[in-house]
């Protein structure tokens, strides 16, 4: 038996479950597909490791579909500074004194309440297919794999490890890096992978909850702290956070083989000063990091959405905000579609989707490698030239708060001297 839809959607994570909430919130009869089940949230549960930093942006689509609201009753931790800095030693660092290369971004000086919010992933999932349950029009198949896709000029077709076959005139690919749709549609990818990986850890430290994120750059890599929210009543006075700590594999794969309380000895010496007291350290994961772009969003009846259509360094944690963005744009373009009268897949309105699209996420993978570039090495002459950045961040407020709003999501372009740095490196040309 074949259940007809107007879009199926592939994937039900954050992105795609955004973009089902809010094709159902416009009437639109949607399916979505996942492998795995419902997300659940226990208020009493350690916090999940997987954590994304929400952007003003990425919280105002949200509240659009009334998620945010969920999200807030669950857990969401603002923070209202950012701070960057420079922790590498070398003879040259004396020439510009440290305190003069620490930025600060402060959401004050934007007149805005936080610059965003830490959220775990689990608690955004979950917002959002309550809200999506919630749509008549759509219909969650959970636990349920894609196994075969077909499509003509009449419409596409995708068939379940159940024998289930969904037709619509649109299939969104939201399921991720290694998207079996992207596959199935035979799109291309490129991909570089990055000399580091990352590990997460997620630990409880001595302290309020802070209101600053920050991240000091090593020339392995940088070293983050994501404040979470305070550890309840069973461990007064601590709260708890996520720290981010990029290195070399061989590095990572010692780390993680040594016990809690040699990891937490390694974390106190190894991360910067700013770092609380660690109390506890409850779980760690570490993965490879890798920029990677499809050849194309569109073939045909088939769309690519979030992860599925393009990854990036996550050194600031923009790669959900990117989805947000890309789920945002398909979603007012496919209701012009049905006002137009049109075919859903269209090449008018999908063909402007990657037009819309693919050079703004292209021009986030240009900055966050930007940085990566900057700041992982120990070269002199381009240690000199970052401090010197920091320094002329510090020193020029505008400058400053307009990355701030750039990051924030309330700007659509790169600053130019981020633009200008990032055409310059090399290998960037084929994203």
């Amino acid at each position: 038996m074949t259940n007809a839809f107007d879009v199926v959607i592939v994937g039900a994570g954050m992105v795609g479950a955004a973009l089902a909430s809010g094709l159902g919130q416009n009437r639109f009869r949607v399916a979505v597909v996942d492998r795995a089940p419902a997300p659940a949230f226990r208020p009493d549960a350690s916090p999940d490791i997987r954590v994304s930093a929400l952007s003003a942006g990425s919280e105002r689509y949200l509240h659009s579909l009334g998620a945010w609201a969920p999200i807030q009753a669950m857990r969401a931790t603002p923070y209202r500074r950012l701070a960057v800095w420079d922790e590498t030693r070398h003879p040259l660092i004396r020439l510009i004194p440290r305190k003069l290369t620490e930025v600060e971004f402060n959401a004050a000086h934007l007149n805005a309440p936080h610059l965003g919010h830490i959220v775990e992933n689990t608690v955004t999932q979950q917002a959002l297919w309550q809200v999506a349950e919630a749509e008549p029009s759509v219909t969650l198949y959970a636990g349920h794999d894609v196994v075969s896709l077909s499509q003509d000029h009449e419409g596409a077709t995708v068939r379940l490890d159940n024998g289930s076959e969904l037709s619509a005139s649109l299939v969104v690919g939201a399921d991720g890096a290694q998207s079996r749709v992207r596959d199935l549609a035979g799109i291309g990818i490129s991909r570089d992978q990055y000399g580091q990986q990352a590990m997460v850890i997620s630990v409880r430290y001595q302290g309020a909850v802070e209101d600053i994120t920050w991240q000091g750059f090593h020339p392995s890599g940088p070293r983050a702290f994501l404040p979470l929210h305070s550890a309840g009543a069973d461990h007064p006075g601590e709260s708890w956070a996520s720290l981010v700590w990029y290195d070399t594999p061989q590095e990572l794969a010692r780390l993680k083989a040594l016990g809690h309380h040699e990891l937490m000895a390694e974390i106190q010496r190894g991360f910067p000063s700013a770092l609380p007291q660690l109390t506890h350290i409850e779980a760690r994961a570490s993965f490879p990091i890798a920029r990677q772009h499809a050849r194309h969003y569109v073939s045909g009846r088939v769309v690519l959405t979030g992860d599925a259509a393009h990854t990036i360094n996550p050194l600031a944690g923009q790669g959900v905000n990117l989805g947000f963005q890309d789920a945002r744009c398909l979603q007012g373009l496919l209701k012009e579609a049905r006002r137009a009268g049109d075919d859903l897949a269209n090449p008018t309105w999908l063909n402007q989707y990657e037009h819309l699209r693919r050079p703004a996420n292209r021009r986030m993978m240009l900055a966050m490698d930007a940085f990566y570039h900057l700041f992982s090495n120990r070269i002199p002459p381009v240690h000199l030239l970052r401090n010197l950045g920091l320094g002329a961040a510090r020193a020029l407020p505008f400058a400053r708060n307009q990355v701030a709003r750039y990051a924030m999501g309330l700007d659509d372009d790169l600053p130019v001297p981020v633009k200008l740095l990032a055409e310059r490196l090399p290998g960037l040309h084929r994203i």
